[in-house]
């Protein structure tokens, strides 16, 4: 396996939300990790439950001239440019509003970048829904988009030849080599069951029933992500799922903000479900061991499922040679399963400060993403909230478990407080090197100014640039009118990066529910260098999903997960992007293996993509 051996290690009104938020707030103040960060009134879950009630803002702003004190580097000028129709790409996502204000209207739709044709470049997948029984159009019905991507930015609608003609209530995407074979396979998640496809050399084949991977009929899947958790060499299935929702419940219900209009309603009033974990045991059969690996989470004082996941990520959090997940959910405590190296899990989400937020309340938790944001041994995870809510900045060392939440203090906070964000991720949109931040935001109420003065329903992305650890804050707002169309307001969902045109930086894709995708060309033009790194695993999975690259030049050190899986429904391009700034040499480059080993290269070279296969 390795040359080093492993480190062995329903009513509809139901209570969830409530007992949880009790549950946080007794364990964080027994652990004494409660960090002051201010009084905020939050009005999102108030806002949800159809009240309006006034707001007031209470927290410093930390503006990007604060952010920037003690010396740090000036902003760079990049502005982004909306490339959809030039690139070739026309979908428009279907998400079956009529006026019935349905809960599942307000969520979709995700994207994923993957190179399903195996020439080098990522091809675009755009997850699509469908109208409700009974209000079908004439013609055919709507199916995903995949836009094969022809090197240059270029872009042609495949899906039919594909193979993927199945119409369903789409949610969220995920792509992996769960069978070894060279090419990506590709996960859907819905409305009711899931679709597995493998990949057949570019033509993909309907495999769900012969893996067993659909899920309950009736079930809300919502992010999934492939992973190999049990160390074995081939990609596991992870699975988020919603809440137990029903159209009856919904228009039972009858939700209003205005109390003569209906309107979405909020989760806390549907129970929450259990997520899936499927270990991959071969040739196309995987086995649901959610309930032995301890995946399965109940509310201890109702005996109900308290999950309410949209989105996970991995990563092996505390290096013990096992990848741990980290699960998003809405309106009861976030979940960290702590891998035991056994087959099983150990939810720790509270007891290491991720399952709520510093006041001990639960959040609207949508989109998330992990990464080593500054050159240091710290790790921070980034979690997209409900409107009036902060994004949450999770920090803590590598290899303690112990977390703080510092979105203030890195100036995440206040800047964010305002939006209701989806799609996270941190990304080099710059090249110097330091990974910045980029969410996308948008509302679920159409008519939500009319209650709330300070909301509106398409909203502009934000973009946070990394100053470096000099400056007060980390991070600092980009003026949204010096990014060019990245600050156009949208109804935003999905977010997920790639390099589109082989130039080095990173292109960013966002979707809306309801509408048009952007496809955003990165125009930076700072003369900055780059490197792009593909590991291929041989002994681990082919993905390298997992795996954990440094790079060293300058004297400085980046690290960067293996981990497509990221954002919200959505997924990231599988090449690692390293920003070099004005260093013109790479000293070193380490590649950590899943399983242990580890592979240098020196002077690798620079402003080029590389491939390094794992040895033996």
């Amino acid at each position: 396996m390795s040359d080093h051996e492993r480190t062995p290690p329903p009513p509809p009104e139901e209570t969830v939300p409530e007992d949880d938020a009790i549950i946080g707030r007794v364990l964080r103040r027994s652990l004494a990790v409660i960090a002051a960060v201010g009084a905020i009134v939050v009005l999102g879950v108030a806002v949800r439950r159809g009240a309006a009630p006034e707001e007031r803002v209470l927290e410093k702003q930390v503006g990007a001239i604060a952010a920037l004190e003690r010396g740090s580097a000036a902003m760079p000028a990049v502005r982004f440019t909306d490339v959809t129709r030039a690139a070739g790409i026309d979908f428009v996502h279907e998400s079956g509003a009529r006026g019935e204000r349905l809960l599942p209207e307000t969520m979709g739709g995700g994207v994923a970048w993957l190179d399903f044709d195996t020439d080098g470049d990522s091809d675009l997948l755009l997850v699509n829904s469908r109208p409700w029984p009974g209000d079908e159009r004439p013609g055919p019905p709507p199916i995903s988009a995949l836009y094969r991507n022809d090197g240059g930015g270029r872009f042609s609608d495949v899906a039919r030849a594909a193979g993927l003609t199945a119409s369903l209530y789409g949610m969220g995407a995920a792509a992996g080599d769960y069978d070894n074979d060279g090419d990506p396979d590709l996960f859907l998640t819905a409305l009711g069951p899931n679709r597995l496809y493998r990949n057949d050399g570019g033509t993909f084949v309907d495999v769900t029933a012969r893996a067993g991977v659909g899920g309950g009929e009736n079930d809300w899947s919502t992010g999934a992500g492939f992973l190999d958790y049990d160390a074995d060499g081939d990609l596991d299935l992870f699975v988020c799922t919603y809440v137990a929702w029903s159209k009856e419940i919904d228009l039972e219900l009858n939700f209003t903000l205005n109390g003569r209009d209906r309107a979405y309603g909020p989760p806390t009033s549907y129970q929450g479900t259990h997520s899936y974990l499927y270990r991959n045991d071969g040739g196309d059969r995987f086995t649901d061991v959610s309930a032995a690996a301890g995946i399965q989470v109940l509310n201890p004082l109702t005996g109900l499922p308290a999950g309410k996941a949209l989105a996970a990520t991995f990563g092996d959090l505390d290096r013990d040679g096992w990848i741990d997940i980290v699960v998003a959910n809405d309106t009861v405590q976030n979940f960290l399963f702590h891998n035991r190296g056994d087959g099983t899990f150990e939810e720790i989400g509270a007891v290491a400060g991720v399952g709520f937020d510093s006041e001990g309340n639960a959040t609207g938790a949508m989109g998330i993403d992990l990464a080593h944001y500054r050159g240091d041994d710290h790790v921070a995870i980034g979690i997209g909230n409900f409107a009036n809510e902060m994004t949450s900045f999770y920090v803590g060392r590598i290899g303690e478990l112990r977390y703080t939440d510092e979105a203030t203090g890195e100036g995440i906070g206040a800047p964010s407080r305002l939006f209701l964000k989806f799609g996270l991720f941190f990304f080099d949109y710059d090249l110097d090197g330091r990974l910045d931040l980029l969410q996308a935001n948008g509302h679920l109420e159409s008519e939500i100014a009319e209650v709330q003065a300070s909301q509106s329903y398409r909203q502009p992305a934000q973009l946070f640039w990394n100053a470096g650890e000099e400056a007060r804050s980390c991070y600092a707002e980009v003026p949204r009118e010096s990014t060019g169309d990245l600050g156009r307001p949208i109804v935003g969902r999905g977010a997920a990066f790639a390099d589109i045109d082989a130039d080095g930086d990173l292109d960013v894709v966002l979707t809306q529910t309801g509408g048009p995708p952007l496809l955003l060309r990165n125009e930076q033009a700072l003369g900055h260098h780059w490197l792009r790194v593909r590991p291929v695993g041989r002994r681990t999975n082919r993905d390298a999903i997992g795996a954990w690259i440094e790079v060293e030049s300058g004297g400085r050190v980046q690290r960067r997960q293996v981990m497509p899986t990221r954002s919200y429904l959505s997924q990231v391009e599988l090449p690692v992007t390293f920003g070099l700034g004005r260093d013109t040499r790479v000293d070193r480059l380490t590649v950590f293996w899943p399983d242990g080993t580890l592979q240098e290269l020196r002077d690798p070279g620079i402003d080029r993509p590389i491939e390094i296969r794992e040895q033996g």
